[in-house]
């Protein structure tokens, strides 16, 4: 089974709040809410594909980034290893995919990927 790594950010305000995106409704897992990022492409770090990713998707561009946590996922035909980091500092105003700006408890009672749901605690910990 293929293995594939993905970058994503949990963008956080300054009232504390975590943005999550809702994915595309016809992709995989269409209509689900995740952390914004995506798949590194080949000899790119994940700080790198992060920030193209969030350029790309949300039109911003991050300033600085730390880890936060992984996850390791299983699915049917792919391996997922998911890289969560944090940044609390952007450039520009998120736009493009629905978003939502929520409290890290909030976030448990979102519809999201399997891959993303051990990074809640871990966030939640983090954030306090």
């Amino acid at each position: 089974m293929p293995i594939v790594h993905v970058a994503a950010a949990a963008l956080v305000d300054a009232d504390g709040r975590v943005l999550v995106a809702q994915r595309p409704v016809g992709k995989p897992m269409g209509g689900l809410w995740e952390f914004p990022g995506g798949k590194l492409e080949p000899g790119e770090t994940p700080e790198d594909a992060l920030r193209r990713e969030l350029r790309e998707e949300l039109g911003i561009e991050l300033c600085c980034v730390a880890p936060a946590g992984f996850a390791s996922h299983a699915y049917d035909t792919f391996h997922l290893i998911l890289m969560l980091f944090i940044t609390r500092e952007w450039d520009g105003s998120p736009h493009g995919a629905p978003i939502r700006w929520l409290r890290p408890h909030e976030l448990y009672a979102l519809p999201m990927p399997p891959a993303d749901l051990p990074l809640l605690p871990q966030l939640e910990a983090m954030l306090g």
